[in-house]
């Protein structure tokens, strides 16, 4: 059997898949983060708990009211987004003049009653989460074996990836937002009502969370753990893309869950430390991040 590297094709093709399906859980995730950074000025450290929640609101529509993934696609999206407005209107909202480590600190806050309340109902071990039927099943492609809910996942990803960029930097509405944080008086005076447009945009933040929760739940084992495992390299991806970029956080993301696969395969002790690596020596080459712009 030929090599690559020295690697048979499947191994190295395995872990590349793998690679890619943490990069788009690591794309949509700081995509949400970028957004609610780069539009609202707030560090959103409640993020990974955000996400758990979507998986486990999908969860509960399956076990409570017998709604399966496609229902939970739709649903948990929006019930994750409502409560992201909740908080901004009863939290968030107090704290857009004051110092980001004010706002760092509330949502850190949050994220562990978040956490500690599904730990104290659900306890610390995962609840399994079926694949729907119609994603069952795979593909052989010759050189590796792609189970089709896997692919799913990459093709979802990059369709919302691509479609909130678009949104914020293509259209009028993006315009808007984006107006909205540099003068927000300005805006105000076309008629636009900047408060709700604000905690708007947070709630589609989170709402990216919760979708990115429901899609991770068939691959991973629904617990209260989830999102406090993966924020931490979500945090760093979105500080190498650079704060607040959209771009960068997209392209970001994919890259360093790819680049994650292939050191599994080359160097796997390295593998839990490279995204960490390669942010510091992005800090000290550009501070601002690869796609960030100096404020």
């Amino acid at each position: 059997m030929s090599t690559i590297f020295g690697i048979p094709p499947q191994a190295l093709f395995g872990q590349l898949l793998l690679g890619l399906i943490n990069g788009s859980f690591y794309a949509m995730l700081s995509l949400g983060l970028a957004v609610i950074f780069g539009l609202l000025n707030v560090i959103n450290f409640a993020h990974g708990a955000l996400y758990m929640l979507g998986a486990f609101v999908a969860w509960l529509l399956l076990t409570q009211l017998g709604l399966g993934y496609w229902w939970a696609l739709a649903l948990s999206p929006l019930i994750v987004g409502a409560f992201g407005v909740v908080l901004e209107k009863l939290f968030l909202s107090r704290l857009y003049k004051l110092d980001h480590l004010y706002g760092l600190l509330l949502t850190f806050g949050l994220a562990l009653i978040v956490e500690g309340a599904f730990r104290h109902f659900y306890g610390v071990s995962g609840q399994p989460y079926p694949i729907p039927r119609e994603l069952t099943g795979g593909q052989n492609l010759g050189f590796m074996f792609l189970p089709n809910y896997r692919g799913w996942v990459v093709v979802a990803s990059l369709v919302v990836c691509l479609g909130t960029w678009f949104a914020i930097e293509r259209t009028r509405l993006g315009a808007y937002l984006r107006a909205a944080t540099e003068n927000p008086v300005l805006v105000q005076a076309f008629g636009i009502n900047v408060p709700v447009m604000i905690t708007l945009t947070y709630g589609f933040g989170v709402a990216l969370a919760g979708l990115a929760g429901v899609l991770a739940a068939p691959i991973y084992q629904v617990s209260p753990l989830m999102g406090s495992n993966l924020i931490i390299v979500v945090f760093a991806v979105v500080v190498i893309g650079g704060m607040g970029s959209i771009l960068g956080a997209v392209l970001t993301g994919y890259s360093l869950g790819l680049l994650e696969g292939l050191t599994k395969v080359f160097y796997p002790e390295a593998s839990n430390i490279v995204v960490f690596v390669i942010m510091a020596v992005v800090l000290m080459i550009k501070p601002a991040g690869l796609f960030g712009r100096e404020r």
